[in-house]
């Protein structure tokens, strides 16, 4: 199992917003992320920054923000996330990788 740790950006006011939308996750990407070896997916909020911390654990070498890789479930996601974050030009979140520097057991 691989750790993955990254910061994604909420564009100001769109807190609630992006809560209410993962509140209703669509259950055919709950599905793709666990086909995908998706496990143990936390986003945090850093309210100070509009800073989203995310980290997950997968089975493979790819991860829910490799857009090399992203079917097309993930991609209606991005989509439909695009106006309330900041994003690539195919609307994936731009995401920033968080480096590990120590792990605890």
């Amino acid at each position: 199992m691989k750790r993955f740790a990254f910061k994604m950006f909420l564009k100001p006011g769109c807190e609630a917003e992006y809560e209410r939308r993962h509140a209703l996750l669509w259950e055919e990407l709950r599905q793709q992320l666990s086909d995908a070896g998706v496990r143990n997916y936390s986003i945090f909020w850093d309210k100070d920054t509009n800073i989203l911390f995310g980290y997950q654990e997968v089975t493979g070498e790819s991860n829910s923000q490799d857009s090399d890789t992203a079917d097309e479930i993930t991609r209606k996601w991005w989509d439909y996330m695009s106006d309330i974050m900041e994003v690539n030009p195919d609307n994936s979140p731009i995401t920033v990788p968080v480096k590990e520097v120590f792990h605890l057991d």
